[in-house]
């Protein structure tokens, strides 16, 4: 596991982000499980998933605070990147909400701000605060998570828009519609994408295919799953893993490569996206 380094994608600023993070969507909504949870996120960070993405809809913040005890002393080793609601996006509602984060993060700073989804919110106002807060040092750069390519473009025609850093999408074997338009239209501008829930939250896992594959490799579907995902070379994953056996599977997956026999057995079982559709979300 340690032998095999965790391969990186360049942001549009040149800075290289890890391909493989940490996702805490569903942390810090059980205290029984809070041990564990910042024992994972902390095992995590050893093994080089130094990639954290939170947001402060996340058990109402709170994910933000567990990410701030279990990480406590190793922020220069950290690239977080925390969502904004829509709701809160206007132009000083956004530098309230980022202020809210990090106090809760216990850091001056976030390295990646995400609009969590495009809401009611004019998007030049949204645009105008990032930029503001890009200026105050309080975020390093900003992006979006859920836009499809019709949002992008608009986004991107307004001053500034162009400095997208990401797009943060639903990606997985059964969801593979970004493949038609989305990720060949970001590859192009050089904008990753990053790609949330790779296990269809758990549902994923049991396909008797994905299993099948596995087994082939003495390997954990999980490891298929993030290989799969990982022949691309400019998209980055954020599973969540709230024990640390699971870290360990997920850091795994990076020495896993597929054959292209086990490619060409995963597109017949989840077959690619023929056409144009809505892009989906949780």
């Amino acid at each position: 596991m340690h032998a095999i380094p965790i391969r990186t994608i360049k942001l549009p600023s040149g800075e290289e982000i890890p391909v493989l993070g940490q996702g805490t969507w569903g942390m810090a909504e059980d205290s029984r499980r809070r041990a564990d949870e910042i024992a994972a996120l902390r095992l995590g960070l050893d093994l080089g998933m130094t990639l954290i993405e939170t947001s402060e809809m996340y058990a109402d913040g709170a994910a933000e605070e567990l990410v701030a005890e279990a990480l406590a002393g190793r922020r220069e080793e950290i690239f977080i990147v925390s969502n904004v609601l829509p709701s809160n996006a206007t132009r000083h509602g956004t530098a309230i909400a980022c202020e809210r984060s990090l106090q809760r993060l216990k850091t001056d700073r976030i390295d990646l701000y995400l609009l969590h989804w495009r809401g009611q919110v004019p998007l030049e106002e949204t645009l105008a605060a990032f930029i503001e807060l890009v200026g105050a040092g309080k975020i390093r750069y900003w992006g979006v998570s859920n836009f499809n390519f019709s949002d992008l473009e608009e986004l991107m025609a307004f001053p500034g828009g162009r400095d997208v850093a990401a797009d943060q999408v639903l990606y997985n074997l059964t969801r593979r519609g970004i493949e038609y338009d989305l990720l060949p239209w970001c590859r192009k501008r050089r904008i990753p994408i990053m790609a949330y829930a790779p296990f269809e939250q758990g549902r994923l896992l049991g396909h008797h295919v994905l299993r099948h594959i596995a087994d082939k490799y003495d390997a954990a579907p999980v490891q298929v799953a993030l290989a799969w995902m990982f022949r691309h070379d400019d998209l980055s994953a954020i599973p969540r893993a709230g024990k640390r056996a699971h870290v360990i599977e997920n850091r795994s997956s990076l020495a896993l490569n597929l054959a292209e026999e086990d490619l060409a057995t995963l597109d017949r079982a989840f077959p690619p996206p023929t056409g144009s559709q809505p892009l989906e979300r949780f």
